[in-house]
């Protein structure tokens, strides 16, 4: 087989399990969404319930269709509640971080909760639904929908980066989720990936591998600044992207 027939050969299997899992992923949108919103006059825990089962689905269809499966280091961290700082390079994380952490939120910008049906069923899982644009009034707005979460006991997922970035990207880390840690008192939680070496932002292929996943032991974020702290996961988030990116088996 020349080099060409292979190459494309790579591409194709791919390409066709991506198919796939798109359809898959469609048709049970289409069966989930509906339920979400049905479940409406019953208690958030059903409908998070409901919500979170798809994204479950979701990952395991990665893995059974597509052949992309994850790695997790660190799970002995997770420890009641508090915020997650999480790398962001792909939609996968989105979906796989309600496999590994209990109940949660997500700070997400407010254009996602326009999406016919998808964002309808989002807007009932009550995620804190920001204006990009606005910086100042995000700000108050995830601190104090941040810190209401917070005390029901979910977890709050911020992505500091604040949009998806490719792999050996890097971004300035957005001050938001620490200023919510310091005003509410909450630890905090890093999570580093590399998500988006086999699933890449908006792509449609996904490809075979294993995702590698860390996460951090938690820190307390009465003891520093929302400046420090920031940097802290900043700086763990970035070191633990330097070693597992590219090496994936």
């Amino acid at each position: 087989m020349t080099q060409a027939k292979t190459s494309l050969f790579k591409l194709l299997i791919p390409g066709l399990r991506s198919v796939v899992f798109f359809i898959f992923q469609v048709t049970t949108l289409f069966i989930f969404a509906p339920l979400v919103l049905l479940s409406f006059p019953f208690s958030y825990n059903i409908r998070y319930a409901i919500a979170s089962t798809w994204a479950k689905l979701v990952i395991k269809g990665l893995k059974v269709i597509c052949k992309l499966d994850f790695q997790v280091t660190g799970l002995e961290n997770i420890k009641g509640n508090g915020i997650i700082f999480c790398k962001h390079q792909s939609a996968w994380e989105t979906f796989a971080l309600q496999v590994m952490f209990p109940q949660q939120c997500w700070v997400l910008k407010k254009e996602l909760l326009w999406i016919p049906l998808f964002g309808w069923a989002l807007a009932l899982t009550q995620p804190i639904a920001i204006n990009r644009s606005k910086k100042s009034q995000s700000f108050k707005q995830i601190i104090e929908q941040g810190t209401d979460r917070l005390t029901s006991g979910r977890w709050v997922v911020i992505f500091p980066e604040g949009t998806r970035t490719a792999p050996g990207e890097k971004k300035k880390y957005m001050i938001g989720g620490a200023l919510l840690a310091e005003k509410s008192g909450y630890p905090v939680i890093p999570v580093a990936h590399n998500a988006g070496e086999f699933w890449k932002r908006n792509a449609f292929i996904k490809y075979p591998g294993t995702i590698q996943v860390r996460i951090g032991e938690m820190v307390d974020s009465k003891t520093l600044s929302a400046r420090e702290l920031n940097q802290t996961m900043q700086n763990w988030i970035e070191g633990q992207m330097d070693l597992i990116s590219n090496k994936s088996p």
